[in-house]
């Protein structure tokens, strides 16, 4: 062989190896980013274009599916029977906006294109356009028109997870929008529909109850206490904390006061039935420390990605710095205290950077309920293949654990006092424990977010359903609390879930 035959060679090898590698980049490394660019219109196509299974609730209402539409520019087109009420869960196809939901998510599993739905029927191996499967919802859709109903046109958010399984029975946000509209063939009308909807007042297209983060108020006393039990700094009667009205954390001169302006102390169940500021405040600040009340947060499921099977669930916020320690001690500066002391001490009355989902705080409440350990939150049941047989079920996953049974067990006990004596979300016949928190937004005039997270269940069994309310900037403060505007919302739930015929 020649010099220059076998420059000639090594060039065609580089070449073919550079094809070789751009092949291969393309058809793997880059083969799920191709398919969900929006300028990828073929594979959108080809989905408009192939049979697509039905989306059921949990009791066995239909949510999406598939009509025939002959003469017009596809075959098919979805439509969603129950308009709003499940938009933020099932979401939308659409060829000039894609997909959203549990549309997008389980798009194999609804295109009968999963290797169990193929396997199950083998002729589907051989079919490139295989009968679409089917999934079921772990939704229930009593309890999402009581969602629906209890909060009315207040925006707001309502969450019902079973706190053993994660299994999500209502996911509710107000404003929310007809995914009908984004969905139909007409393209234009669609897009007129999806800009309409993007200047909409509220942002009705956002799933506010897991995409969305708020001030929890005093919601998140549940884990400053949790933090206080973990770590031996309390006991479900000891210390008593000393009833003040005010208290001024180190480092500044910036009082924190109780919602009710009065005195407050007690117990760590009294503190926390009450919805003391002062005593909490000062425990974290003093007592506790940022070390623990980082880790309990994180423990509890803030600041971590949310293993949720709907896209876009928001990761809550607990802030983690607080500054040096002080070494050098002062009058003004005691030793031992963090520069950024007067922020902790806000953080643990859930103020501050303070920011959580309402997904996030029922999974807080659910690891009270559930003894201290942590569900993943789902809203997929099962999957059936074409032939109607179920391929593949979720029975529920643990996803942390947030403290021990023990210490879970005492907040129980505090919630279920809460409950009692505010009895805006008892029903009769039932355990019911419930922690309220009123969020002032500090505008003017006064607005605040009113929320409520609590359990239920019957008086001789573990909790079954746990809930939490949002009612976003409700006008004024002192009368707006989560009791008052949450409570009943949280209530009306209850009653629902175990009192049926």
């Amino acid at each position: 062989m020649n010099g220059s035959l076998r420059h000639v060679m090594v060039v065609l090898l580089g070449c073919f190896t550079l094809l070789f590698v751009q092949l291969n980049r393309v058809q793997i490394l880059e083969a799920e980013s191709l398919k969900d660019n929006p300028a990828n219109t073929r594979t959108v196509q080809r989905e408009f274009n192939r049979p697509r299974g039905d989306i059921v609730t949990s009791d066995g209402v239909l949510v999406a599916t598939s009509v025939e539409t002959p003469g017009q520019r596809f075959g098919r087109q979805r439509t969603y029977p129950e308009g709003p009420l499940y938009a933020h869960t099932v979401g939308f196809l659409s060829f000039n906006l894609g997909a959203e939901g549990a549309e997008k998510v389980f798009n194999t599993e609804l295109t009968g294109s999963t290797a169990a739905q193929q396997l199950a029927d083998f002729t589907s191996l051989l079919d490139p356009d295989p009968d679409g499967g089917s999934i079921t919802l772990t939704l229930d859709d009593k309890l999402q028109k009581v969602a629906r109903d209890a909060l009315g046109e207040r925006p707001g958010s309502v969450v019902a997870v079973d706190p053993s399984t994660g299994a999500i029975r209502a996911l509710w946000s107000y404003p929310s929008f007809d995914p009908n509209l984004l969905a139909a063939n007409d393209g234009g009308a669609a897009n007129t529909a999806y800009q309409e909807l993007l200047n909409a007042d509220g942002n009705p297209l956002r799933a506010k109850a897991f995409k969305d983060r708020e001030f929890p108020g005093s919601t998140f006393k549940l884990i400053t206490a949790a933090a206080a039990l973990e770590s031996g700094a309390a006991t479900l009667e000891e210390p008593v904390f000393e009833a003040t009205s005010s208290y001024t954390p180190p480092l500044t001169t910036n009082p924190i006061t109780n919602f009710s302006g009065g005195p407050c102390g007690g117990n760590l169940t009294t503190i926390l039935a009450r919805s003391c500021n002062t005593p909490f405040a000062k425990l974290a600040a003093e007592t506790l420390g940022p070390l623990v009340m980082v880790n309990q947060a994180e423990a509890a499921g803030f600041n971590t990605d949310v293993p949720f099977d709907l896209p876009g669930a928001a990761v809550s916020n607990y802030p983690t710095d607080y500054g040096k320690r002080i070494q050098s001690p002062t009058p003004e500066r005691p030793a031992g205290l963090y520069e950024n002391t007067p922020k902790l001490a806000q953080t643990a009355i859930g103020q501050n950077d303070v920011q959580a989902s309402p997904l996030m705080m029922a999974l807080v409440a659910a690891g009270v309920a559930n003894d201290g350990v942590i569900p993943k939150p789902h809203v997929l049941a099962e999957v059936r293949d074409a032939t109607g047989k179920v391929v593949r079920t979720n029975k529920g996953e643990e996803w942390r654990m947030s403290m021990r049974s023990e210490n879970a067990q005492i907040l129980q006990q505090a919630m279920i006092e809460a409950a009692d004596r505010g009895d805006t979300a008892t029903v009769d016949g039932l355990r019911i424990g419930v922690k309220t928190g009123t969020a002032q937004l500090g505008t003017d005039p006064p607005r605040s977010h009113a929320w409520i997270v609590g359990f239920g269940g019957r008086s001789d069994s573990e909790p079954e359903l746990v809930v939490a309310v949002l009612v976003e900037g409700q006008e004024g403060s002192v009368d707006q609390t989560g009791g008052a505007v949450a409570g009943p919302i949280a209530k009306a739930l209850f009653s629902e879930w175990f009192n049926r015929g």
